[in-house]
């Protein structure tokens, strides 16, 4: 089955989607067990925010292997999820002691209208198992996008070593380059903690002479 590419303005010009994607959506083809999230919502980030809207790129890993919880946005999750996935309830512990607030759902979709890109590097996995599209070849797409957004100054919220090194060639002499360990499990207790991502961000888009992030939906 063909994914719909209608809705990806400017990102449909990448060359992924042509010398790329034809391979993986084979692949999925052959795929037997449940795809997360639906095919309709696997590129949701990209339709969300086109290119020159990207203010700030948080780079995940793949989706939440939960039926129910993925929709195309890294991190965040349908409003119904309860409890929060792990990794979401450290954000949300460190965007409070950071900003004074956070969401109150798992519900992160209103930051694409805010010039946030939620973007994992796979971009599916089968359900209960994580990583388990990660020899697909999706990482080819991240590495694609870094480089179209490489024309002008962004801010890169790189929590972990995998987004770390997806990300490794992005410039940090013109990019604002946020590193810390993963939130989730016993790595949210250590530099995560305390790295305040989220006014950092803000300082550094105002300083721009930017608006802020509304990280909270306030």
């Amino acid at each position: 089955m063909k994914l719909d590419l209608s809705r990806l303005g400017d990102w449909g010009q990448l060359p992924f989607f042509a010398n790329v994607l034809p391979g993986i959506e084979d692949a999925l083809d052959r795929e037997t067990r449940e795809i997360l999230p639906p095919r309709g919502s696997i590129f949701a980030a990209l339709e969300a925010v086109y290119p020159d809207d990207v203010r700030v790129v948080i780079l995940g890993q793949d989706p939440y292997p939960t039926p129910g919880h993925a929709h195309g946005f890294a991190f965040s999750a349908s409003k119904e999820t309860r409890p929060l996935p792990r990794s979401l309830a450290n954000i949300y512990k460190e965007m409070r002691a950071d900003v004074g607030a956070a969401p109150k759902d798992a519900d992160l979709r209103y930051l694409a209208d805010e010039g946030v890109l939620l973007l994992n590097t796979i971009l599916t996995v089968p359900a209960g198992q994580p990583k388990g599209h990660a020899a697909l070849g999706w990482q080819m797409l991240s590495t694609q996008i870094f480089a179209r957004l490489s024309d002008g100054p962004r801010a890169y919220l790189l929590w972990g070593g995998v987004a770390q090194k997806a990300a490794a060639a992005v410039d940090s002499t013109q990019n604002l380059k946020i590193m810390s360990h993963h939130p989730v499990g016993m790595y949210g207790n250590l530099n995560f903690v305390g790295s305040r991502p989220f006014s950092r961000t803000n300082d550094w888009l105002q300083a721009r002479g930017e608006t802020a992030i509304n990280w909270a939906n306030k």
